[in-house]
């Protein structure tokens, strides 16, 4: 996500590129704990149950500017996010945007969304990230 809002997509690619399907010792970040992660902050932030969420988060929240793998399935995600869906609606997600556009649609969703909660609060995205995320 910090990745994302820097600008820095050598990084972030090389980032999403590192996530495996499992993790047999649980040291990698695996790709179902990553979109589970994003879509459950997601639905959360954006229909008002976490503490310390702009109101207006889900009207002012958009994707990160610039061409980016998985936008489509980000566009989605903040719409199903925005009624609290967008983790029950992971299967679907996946069967219309294939799994790999879900993986970096949704951390690319909530790139969007720390940018706008940064955005809305006035706080520093790396201080959203370190309290919200992390």
């Amino acid at each position: 996500v910090a990745a994302i809002l820097r600008g820095d997509t050598k990084r972030a690619g090389a980032m999403i590129d590192g996530v495996v399907p499992e993790s047999p010792d649980g040291r990698k970040a695996t790709v179902a704990s990553c979109i589970g992660i994003s879509l459950g902050l997601l639905d959360n932030w954006m229909k008002g149950d976490a503490s310390g969420a702009p109101a207006r988060l889900r009207h002012e929240c958009r994707i990160p500017a610039g061409h980016w793998h998985g936008e489509r399935a980000a566009t989605d995600i903040l719409v199903l996010a925005g009624k609290g869906r967008s983790f029950a609606s992971l299967q679907p997600l996946i069967v219309r945007q294939g799994g790999h556009h879900v993986l970096n649609g949704s951390i690319l969703a909530l790139a969007g969304a720390v940018q706008a909660w940064s955005a809305l609060s006035g706080s520093p995205v790396d201080e959203v990230i370190a309290n919200q995320i992390v």
